[in-house]
């Protein structure tokens, strides 16, 4: 098993502790009019991003149009979770990490370990409602 593929397994079951708690939360619940309430998709995320995120999500789940679809509403259900400010900090630090060695040791220090957390809560949100 990959670490991309472990990460997923353990994204998938945190998301099970997750969808119990926001099922409780009632975004999802319908208005007084029969109407469903859709969340307030923030439009702040650039489209390339957008696209990259639906492009590598793609490579990871198959290449079909059902994950095109499933793909492209985790990173709407990302972007109305998180704002755009967040999700680029915490890419950049992933990347960042991936240089490894100690001259990025300090990107693991607890105020970036929270920043890539906010960005891992938001994704299982997404593979939660989308997948």
């Amino acid at each position: 098993m990959t670490m991309k593929r472990f990460a997923y397994a353990l994204a998938a079951a945190s998301a099970v502790m997750i969808a119990a708690g926001s099922s409780a939360i009632g975004d999802d619940c319908p208005e007084k009019d029969g109407k469903l309430k859709l969340p307030d998709i923030s439009n702040d995320y650039p489209t390339n991003v957008r696209a990259d995120y639906v492009y590598g999500c793609m490579l990871v789940n198959g290449m079909t149009r059902d994950v095109v679809d499933r793909c492209s509403c985790s990173i709407d259900v990302i972007a109305s979770v998180l704002p755009y400010e967040q999700y680029e900090e915490a890419e950049t630090i992933l990347s960042v990490r991936q240089r490894g060695g100690e001259s990025v040791a300090y990107m693991y220090g607890p105020l970036f370990v929270e920043k890539i957390n906010n960005l891992k809560r938001a994704q299982v949100e997404g593979e939660v409602r989308c997948f």
